[in-house]
């Protein structure tokens, strides 16, 4: 019997075959920070505007260095399925250049957090608007108005300046937090989940690290290191919704990409994605943003000539797979981790059975007894 909320590897069962970095997470890409800010108050009957409320925002930061607009990294977006509403992606793509952290929230409140960005970034930079150009802040979103007033738009400046303050590179806290407070995946809990995996040494040790609002599924269609374990418990407890919701995926490495390979890394999350039985629905807003640590980008130029360093396209595959494995793993530790919640209109998300899904897996001969 496991108590309390585990991650995967704690009941034993290793997805793919890479190693994973220190943490398992994110932050094994050395400089990346995340920090949460969680809002959950009142119980009971939905009111319009004033709660329950079960939300919050999520940051990732590229590098400790929180000025990201004076020092850019490399950065691209892929789009698996656009029933979504980001903040930031067009020039993101056009430019190939991620110069604000990214803040993660939900589908109402996109445009408060952006607003609350901008705001941070202009008090670290008097240059934008007078002497320099203006800041592209990147806001990604799920919906969580299954559990969460989400009319209300609970998440203000305050709340993202706080994520912000409390952005570091200590092992990332999953499950109901920041962002992923009311979010569900596979009619469970669902929200905040990470992965790491470091490439082989004759390739240069490099780290892929993931990040995952997962908010996304039918029960049914759950599926665990290849075993279909939601059609054994698509029974277990209350359910609701049609499996339409969305996942947001970061994807971070220290391996030195250009815009363009990196936009091919943020292709592969889908097949993570696909591995725990996701196909991107009809109403799924299903976005994955990549960037590397390793070719930092001076806002101001001293040289019409920037040499960088790129890795070469034949040890792609590499990253590629780490991607995968990394994705699914970073899923399937915000659902393990995730707790069970009581929302508006006292809806329910339970939290996944992790004694019953060991058992289904030890059935399968996938752990061992």
């Amino acid at each position: 019997m496991f108590l309390g909320r585990v991650r995967v590897r704690d009941i034993g069962l290793k997805i793919g075959v890479f190693d994973t970095g220190v943490s398992n997470s994110i932050v094994d890409v050395k400089g990346v920070m995340v920090g949460h800010c969680t809002i959950i108050e009142g119980e009971g009957k939905l009111i319009p505007g004033k709660g329950p409320i079960r939300t919050g925002v999520t940051v990732i930061f590229p590098h400790e260095d929180r000025n990201v607009f004076k020092s850019k990294v490399v950065a691209s977006s892929f789009i698996i399925n656009g029933f979504g509403k980001p903040i930031g992606l067009a020039q993101l793509n056009e430019l190939g250049q991620l110069e604000t952290p990214i803040a993660l929230t939900n589908t109402l409140n996109v445009g408060i957090v952006a607003d609350a960005i901008i705001e941070y970034m202009l008090n670290l930079n008097p240059d934008i608007g007078v002497s320099t150009g203006t800041v592209n802040p990147v806001v990604l979103e799920c919906n969580d108005g299954f559990l969460n007033d989400i009319r209300g738009r609970h998440v203000k400046h305050e709340h993202v300046f706080k994520a912000i303050e409390n952005a570091s590179s200590n092992p990332v806290v999953e499950g109901n937090v920041g962002a992923g407070t009311g979010m569900s995946c596979f009619e469970f809990k669902g929200g905040i989940g990470s992965a790491s995996r470091v490439l082989p040494s004759d390739i240069g040790r490099y780290v892929v690290g993931v990040l995952v609002l997962s908010n996304f599924g039918r029960r049914e269609d759950l599926t665990i290191a290849g075993i279909p374990v939601g059609l054994k418990l698509k029974d277990y407890g209350g359910r609701g919704g049609d499996g339409s919701g969305s996942i947001v995926i970061i994807v971070a490495t220290d391996a030195p990409l250009t815009a363009r390979q990196l936009h091919r890394l943020a292709k592969r999350a889908t097949h993570g994605i696909a591995r725990t039985g996701g196909y991107s629905s009809h109403g799924s807003g299903d976005f994955v943003v990549a960037f590397s640590t390793a070719n930092r980008i001076p806002h101001y130029e001293e040289s019409p000539i920037r040499e960088i360093q790129v890795l070469s396209e034949g040890y792609m595959s590499y990253l590629f797979k780490a991607t995968v494995e990394a994705v699914e793993e970073a899923i399937l530790n915000s659902m393990f981790m995730a707790e069970t919640m009581v929302g508006r209109d006292n809806n329910v998300r339970y939290a996944l059975p992790i004694d019953l899904v060991a058992d289904l897996l030890e059935k399968h001969g996938i752990l061992k007894g």
